[in-house]
Formats: structure tokens, sequence, C-alpha cells
């Protein structure tokens, strides 16, 4: 069954929406999704809260997508995005099964 890896970003109010989105949609999404070897990536903003920025990374199963926990890729992805970003924007992860 195929599976995401999801990243769950609460941008804060002195983070420039525009500045973000060019750098997460031509810098970072084209490396991560390149580094994982997932099916495909999209980004969502929150309709509910416009300060929350979703990214999807699709996998064939699950397995491949607890692959990238830990991995080399992974952590240079999240040492790239500090760098970018440091504590303005707060980040949670998760795995998700496609039902």
């Amino acid at each position: 069954m195929a599976a995401c890896f999801m990243v769950r970003a609460q941008i804060a109010k002195d983070v420039p929406r525009k500045d973000f989105d060019r750098w997460y949609g031509e810098e970072h999404l084209p490396d991560a999704l390149k580094t994982f070897k997932a099916r495909r990536a999209w980004r969502a903003w929150s309709d509910l809260d416009p300060s929350v920025h979703y990214a999807f990374y699709e996998f064939a199963s699950m397995k491949e997508a607890r692959a990238i926990e830990g991995s080399e890729g992974l952590k240079r992805l999240v040492a790239d995005f500090d760098q970018a970003w440091g504590a303005r924007v707060a980040r949670s992860r998760d795995f998700l099964e496609i039902a």
C-alpha cells in the first residue's frame, strides 16, 4: 500500500511567505524529491491557518517511506532547512498510509 512522508511547517509572522514559497518550491522540494527517490512530491498551504504549510512525498510502500528515517539525505535536508529558516519555522513530521 502506498505511503507518504508529510512535513508540517508553522511559519512565523516575520517570515515572508513569498520568500519561503520560492525557496521551498524551487530549491528544497526538488532536492528532497530527488534525495528521497519518492514517486512524487507536492506542497499545500492550510486554508484554515495560512501560516501552516504542508509538504508530501509519496512512496510505493510504507517500508520505502520509512527508509528515509535517519538517512544521511534527510539529515542534510533538515540541516539545509535549519540554515535557511532557523527557529522561525517549526516543523513536525509523520508517515501516512494512503487509504
